[in-house]
This record gives structure tokens, C-alpha cells and sequence, in this order.
């Protein structure tokens, strides 16, 4: 997979977590918000498993199999998952869908910054001013401009946190162990299983309510945890990790037209303005290097 393939699935990818915001907020009607993330990761890992083991067959062919150091880096990617799913999850249950999507976005310009303090990556000088340019886009498009700072608010913006050094690791991983599948799979099995386990000590529980939640759990497992975090695994062992950030936070923008189509919210002029920010920020991150390379080599 080439890199202009990835930023293409990454992109397919913001979509479908621009739809999984109307099921975690329709789900927090019924479940408690552990338990839904417990529920959706434990799904998400059930849909990758047919693919994980014919992973772990091939490596065991090759004999290269996981060392003990892998199963702990992706552990700790679970756990990474956790932390962000859990935080942004129990925010929205107080908080609404735009400012969620909004608050969420701001692990965007996190992802270069923590790239190059922890990691001495220096990223194409276009990251800086289209990570803003992001953000402010998102900041327009959820109307924010009045928003105060709610207790819901607040969890969201922590789950920026995690969210950022996920995406800032997780390619890194994937690509060292040869193994996306692996990778996704076991981290959502430690993400799962911790949700699950809190949720059945902590909150409270009933079939009635995990039925009426099946729908939002299902498209949150299958599609959201299932297809979209694998996917992302396997497209960031060919993208960057800060123009990953950039694509995927195309997802307040689908949030957004989601709400639209679905929900009957509409755009002002600034939330119009946030989206054209948005995408141009998505179109120019992809163009400028590809133009500086042609430049260098057209010198040379």
C-alpha cells in the first residue's frame, strides 16, 4: 500500500467515526458509558479474529513470532484506547455530538508536537499550519464560538490525550511487528476486557438496557471498532503519523453531515467556513510535500 492509498482509507475511516458519534450518543439512552465501550471493543475484536489468526499462523511459518516486549506494546496501546474511548465516551453522555467532535479534534496539532518532543520526528513544515488550520476548522464547524465548559466538555478534552499518542504509536508498532492484525485485535481485547469488567463492578447493568443499545453497539463494534480501528492499524504503517491526525479529523466534519442527514441539524455560515478549513487542510497536507518533492527533483 502506497502512501497516497492509506491517507485515502484513512479518510474512509474519519468517515465511519463521524457516523459512530450519533450511536455513542443515541447508546447512552439505555448503557452506561464502561459498558458500552467494553461491549463495542469485545465485538471489534470477535470481527478481526479470523484475521488475527491466520496473522499468527503465518508469523509462526516464518518463525517469527511475537516476543514478550510485542504483547506488552500492545497492551499498552490497549490500554492508550481505553483511556481515550472511556473519556470521550463518558463526555458525551453529558456533552453534545458537535462539541464532542469538536473537543475530540484537538488531539490533531498534539500528534506533531508529541512527535517530535518524544519521538525527535520532525514533520514537513505544512503539518504546523494545517494542524491549526484543522482545529480552527473544527472549532467553526461545531459552532463553538459560545460554548461553555461543561463537566462533559472536560472529559472529552482529556481524551485528546490518549487518542493523540495512540495514533502518534500505533503505526509504529504495527509496522515494527509486522503484525496489524495482532495489533489490532489484542488491543481491543485489553481495551474490552478492562470496559467490561469496570462496567459489570461499577455501573448498572440490565439485558433491557444492552437490547435497546444494539443497534448503536453493533455499528460501534462491527464498523467503528471492527473495520475502522483495524483499518487504521494497517494504514498507518504507510502514513505519517501527523498527516494521519490531519485526515482522521475529517470526522467532525462527517459528524456534521451526519447530523444533518440524520438528525436535521444545519450549518451555519461559520460551521460552512469549518468545513472548507477542514478539507483544505486534509488536501494541502497531502499536496505540499508531493510539490516540494517534484520541486526538489525538477533542481536537481
Amino acid at each position: 500500500m502506497n502512501r497516497v492509498r492509506a491517507n485515502l482509507l484513512l479518510l474512509v475511516i474519519s468517515l465511519i467515526w463521524g457516523a459512530a458519534f450519533v450511536a455513542q450518543s443515541q447508546a447512552m439512552a439505555d448503557v452506561g458509558p464502561m459498558l458500552f465501550t467494553g461491549v463495542r471493543f469485545l465485538i471489534g475484536a470477535l470481527v478481526v479474529l479470523p484475521l488475527m489468526v491466520i496473522e499468527w499462523r503465518s508469523l509462526q511459518r516464518q518463525s517469527q513470532p511475537l516476543q514478550n516486549g510485542d504483547w506488552l506494546k500492545i497492551g499498552g496501546l490497549g490500554g492508550l484506547l481505553l483511556l481515550g474511548a472511556a473519556l470521550q465516551q463518558i463526555g458525551i453522555k453529558t456533552t453534545s455530538i458537535t462539541n464532542a467532535g469538536f473537543l475530540t479534534a484537538l488531539y490533531v496539532p498534539l500528534v506533531p508536537v508529541l512527535g517530535w518532543l518524544l519521538l525527535r520526528q520532525l514533520p514537513h513544515w505544512s503539518i504546523w499550519p494545517c494542524a491549526l488550520a484543522c482545529l480552527a476548522g473544527a472549532y467553526l464547524l461545531s459552532g463553538a464560538q459560545q460554548m461553555e465548559i461543561t463537566t462533559g466538555d472536560q472529559w472529552v478534552i482529556a481524551s485528546a490525550i490518549p487518542w493523540a499518542i495512540h495514533v502518534l504509536l500505533v503505526g509504529r508498532f504495527a509496522d515494527r511487528m509486522a503484525a496489524p492484525f495482532l495489533v489490532a485485535g489484542g488491543q481491543f481485547l485489553v481495551c474490552g476486557a478492562i470496559a467490561l469488567v469496570w462496567a459489570l463492578a461499577f455501573e448498572p447493568f440490565s439485558w433491557a438496557g444492552l437490547q435497546a443499545a444494539a443497534g448503536p453497539i453493533a455499528f460501534g463494534g462491527v464498523l467503528s471498532v471492527g473495520v475502522a480501528f483495524t483499518a487504521q492499524v494497517v494504514a498507518q504503517r504507510h502514513a505519517l503519523a501527523a498527516d494521519a491526525a490531519i485526515i482522521l479529523s475529517a470526522e467532525t466534519l462527517f459528524a456534521a453531515l451526519f447530523g444533518y442527514f440524520l438528525m436535521g441539524d444545519r450549518l451555519n455560515a461559520a460551521g460552512l467556513a469549518g468545513c472548507a478549513l477542514i478539507f483544505s487542510s486534509i488536501m494541502l497536507v497531502q499536496l505540499l510535500p508531493m510539490l516540494s518533492l517534484l520541486h526538489g527533483r525538477m533542481k536537481a
